[in-house]
Parts: structure tokens; C-alpha cells; sequence
């Protein structure tokens, strides 16, 4: 049994609630050996709270968030009682743990915590694991345990990082998507686009449907021969998967997706980017195969999927946060990213003056940032470095050594919400502002320019391992 409820689930986290969050986040590296047997066991002791429900299993190096967030609300749309589970978070921890729409309370975070923390114990003085769980594999527990409390009938679950050693992958999946390959966290899954599909692979498990985006040659190869070994059919974006004449409007976008089984599936979305068009075809082939698939629900609906997608909204993703000047938070943090949103952001202000822009930007230190910075290059002529809230940030004043030259106007600040007010000093009037690089630091400054006070510490950076295992 948990202990007593701490904190009403509607009011503010109390202290409690603090210091169990401060305790998870000291978790920090383990030199370990790549491994799903610490979460196995836990989850064992904690009745395997994951193979309650079916699932979707979704990796990637871009657009999880996305596709996740939309299967979410087309599978709610349909009457599931749903669970998703995302990483990482941008305001609060709770974010990351949501059954049907409403993030975890903070006493359920608490009781669960100690729950979880009670069980670790015992396994490890009796030997039955060797060392303590990282944030992550807490983390993941934590939600599953949550969503079997919760009743939740259909989940819906993004990787941390990789695949094959993640710890979401002991789950009971009904369809695993893939949305893309890029090089990313090449010290952790390889050094190469195959060898990170080959990690990332290992969400396919036999028995179940696999949904593929774009993915470069050398990674599908590695995808569709793993599938084919263990019976997993697949569908690709760009072949049984596709999106056809898209075009935007001030308000929204449409395009027609189609799969099989659904000739031409008419969609609207409010969402800006052109990539979201591909993540939207994308959720509504994963949730149609895990619809159809199962017995204990409605069937895919044209009517309810229609209509989660119309009106969804989805934090940190081409996110106008302001019109005058018009102002974008992204969570990009690679090159292709860092090009989709350019791209989308000149068909959405196709008259925008560069040299009445300004980006803000801060990368951790294992980003690319010469790519990105250059990709970036076309849409300001003013860029303002700004510090993230990591242990393995990159610092403003070596990213200016790569900024220079790129941009006219280089300015370094001291933090993010002083780099955001420099840069809105900085816009003229048929410029933008925009915003990107890092998770955490989209997370500060929502947090900052909203005026946001939540009485959690500062977890822009939880225990990060330097093997498979973990996520932030």
C-alpha cells in the first residue's frame, strides 16, 4: 500500500511533493551495461502494471511528441480510457504522466514514488538487482503504475531514448512507430543512421503492426529486415502511407492521408508546420491498426478522428505564442528540425524581413549546433545566445564562436527569459521572433513569460546515463 495522500490534487505541491521530486533527480549517470532487467524485475513486483492495457510503442528522432500527443487524442476521441507517457517535460514533471488528458496528481506522484522506492529496496538487498533505477526506469514505473491504477484502457508511450534497452520496451504493444532516423545521441546509439535504426528497432516485438515515416535508405534497410525476422508487417510513409494535396490557410492546414484500408481521409489541423501534416498521417495509421486490431472498443471512426485532430494543440511545437510580433516556440534540436521550421515558418509568414528577425537559441553540447545555426541562417539577421539549464549546456560564448559569421548581429545573454526580452527589443514590424533548441529551455521560457510559479525544483536536467536506459 502507498502512503497517506500529501497534496490535494488541485492545489499547489506541497513540500513533500518537493523534496520526492529532489530525491528522484539526484539519480544521476550509472556506468552500466546496457540492460531492461533492473525495470524488469520492478515492474514484475509491481504486478507488470504494463501488459494491462495494448499500447503504442513510439520511437524516433523527430516528431514522437507529436505523433504520440495526436494518437493520444484521435484513441480519447474514441472513448479509450487513455494513458501517455512523454518525455521530457516542459513546465511540471506531471506533464509526463497523463491518463486521459489530466497529468498525475502530485500525492499520486508521491505515494507512487515511495511505492516504487520501498520495492527497489527489497530487490536490491536480496540481490535481485544490482543496482538502484535510474530516474527514468522510476519514471517509466511510476506511469505505468499509475495507468493500471487508472484504469486506462489503451496507452500510448514515447521512447526515452533508443529502443532496445529502453524501459518503456516491456510493454504489451499492439502497434510500434518509428517516425524518422537522424544522426542523434550517436555516443549512446551509434555512429551511424543503420546502426541507430538498429536500436530503435527493437520496439518491434511479434504480434504487432509497425508504422514507419521517412526514413534515410541505409536505416530502412535495418527496419524492414528486423521486422521481417520477427513477422512485423509494415506500412511506410511515402508508399502504403501518404499525404496528398496540402495547403494552408491563415487559420489551419489541410491535406488528405490515406493507408490502407482508407483511400482518402480528409484532415484539418490548426497546428502550423508541414511536418506536422506527416506526424497527423502517421498517429491516424497507428491508431487505426490498434483500433481494428482489438476487440474491445468502437472501431476507427472517420467522424471522431476528424475531429481530436481539428482541435488539437501541442505545446513547444511550432507553438505561436504571440502575433504582434509574431512569436514561435520549438523544441528543434537537429538540422532537419531546425529546416522543417524554417520551412513552415515561410509558408505561414511568407513575407516575413529577415533583418527584422530575431532567434533565440541555446543547445546542449552534443547538438550539432553548426548545422543548426546554419540552417537557421536564412530566416535573422539577429541571433541571441542563451545559456540552458543543464549540466551539459552549451555555453553562449562558444556558441558565438559558431555563430559568427553566420549572422550579422551575434548577442550573447545571460539567461533565457533576458535573451527572450533582448530579442522582442530586437524584432521590427515585419519581422518574428523565434525561439529553439532545447526542450529545456522552451520549458523556461514558457515557464518565464507566463508568469508560471510551480513549487517544484528546477528539473531541467534529470539523471541522464551514459548508456541506453534514460531519458530527459
Amino acid at each position: 500500500m502507498g502512503r497517506p495522500h500529501s497534496a490535494p490534487s488541485d492545489g499547489a505541491p506541497n513540500a513533500e511533493y518537493r523534496r520526492v521530486l529532489e530525491d528522484l533527480f539526484r539519480r544521476r549517470r550509472f556506468g552500466m551495461k546496457p540492460t531492461l532487467e533492473v525495470a524488469r524485475r520492478l515492474l514484475s513486483e509491481l504486478g507488470d502494471p504494463q501488459r494491462r492495457a495494448p499500447s503504442i510503442h513510439i520511437t524516433g528522432s523527430k516528431g514522437k511528441g507529436s505523433v504520440a500527443a495526436m494518437s493520444e487524442a484521435i484513441l480519447r476521441a474514441h472513448g479509450r480510457r487513455t494513458g501517455l507517457f512523454t518525455s521530457p517535460h516542459l513546465v511540471s514533471y506531471r506533464e509526463r504522466i497523463r491518463v486521459n488528458g489530466a497529468p498525475i496528481p502530485p500525492e499520486a506522484v508521491v505515494d507512487g514514488i515511495h511505492r516504487i522506492e520501498e520495492v527497489a529496496g527489497r530487490l536490491e538487498r536480496t540481490g535481485a538487482i544490482d543496482r538502484p533505477p535510474t530516474f527514468f526506469e522510476v519514471t517509466t514505473a511510476l506511469a505505468f503504475d499509475w495507468f493500471r491504477r487508472e484504469n486506462a484502457d489503451a496507452l500510448v508511450v514515447e521512447v526515452g531514448i533508443g529502443g532496445r534497452w529502453d524501459a518503456t520496451n516491456l510493454l504489451a504493444s499492439r502497434v510500434g512507430v518509428v517516425t524518422t532516423l537522424e544522426l542523434e545521441h550517436v555516443q549512446i546509439l551509434g555512429p551511424t543512421v543503420a546502426a541507430i535504426a538498429g536500436e530503435k528497432s527493437g520496439i518491434f516485438h511479434p504480434g504487432m503492426h509497425g508504422i514507419v515515416g521517412q526514413i534515410p535508405d541505409e536505416g530502412r534497410a535495418v527496419l524492414d529486415a528486423v521486422a521481417g525476422s520477427l513477422g512485423v508487417p509494415l506500412w511506410h510513409l511515402g508508399e502504403e502511407i501518404a499525404v496528398r494535396d496540402r495547403h494552408w490557410t491563415r487559420a489551419y492546414q489541410e491535406f488528405a492521408a490515406s493507408w490502407p484500408g482508407r483511400e482518402r481521409f480528409p484532415v484539418r489541423l490548426r497546428i502550423e508546420g508541414d511536418f506536422q501534416s506527416r506526424n497527423a498521417a502517421l498517429a491516424l495509421a497507428a491508431t487505426h491498426r490498434f483500433l481494428e486490431m482489438g476487440s474491445e472498443g468502437p472501431h476507427w471512426s472517420v467522424t471522431r478522428s476528424r475531429s481530436a485532430l481539428a482541435r488539437l494543440e501541442i505545446p513547444g511545437r511550432m507553438e505561436r505564442v504571440a502575433r504582434d510580433p509574431p512569436t514561435y516556440f520549438d523544441v528543434a534540436h537537429t538540422p532537419d528540425s531546425a529546416r522543417a521550421v524554417v520551412r513552415s515558418l515561410a509558408e505561414v509568414l511568407p513575407f516575413v524581413e529577415p533583418a527584422e528577425s530575431a532567434i533565440v537559441f541555446g543547445c546542449l553540447r552534443d547538438k550539432p549546433a553548426a548545422e543548426i545555426l546554419e540552417a537557421l541562417r536564412p530566416l535573422a539577421r539577429t541571433i541571441v545566445l542563451v545559456p540552458v539549464r543543464s549540466e551539459r549546456a552549451a555555453a553562449p560564448s562558444e556558441l558565438r564562436v559558431i555563430a559568427t559569421g553566420r549572422f550579422p548581429r551575434v548577442v550573447v545573454a545571460p539567461s533565457a527569459l533576458e535573451g527572450y526580452r533582448l530579442a522582442r527589443a530586437a524584432t521590427g514590424d515585419g519581422g518574428l521572433l523565434l525561439a529553439l533548441g532545447s526542450d529545456y529551455l522552451i520549458g523556461e521560457l514558457k515557464r518565464g513569460t507566463a508568469g508560471i510559479s510551480i513549487e517544484e525544483p528546477d528539473l531541467s536536467d534529470p539523471g541522464r546515463m551514459s548508456l541506453p536506459g534514460a531519458a530527459g
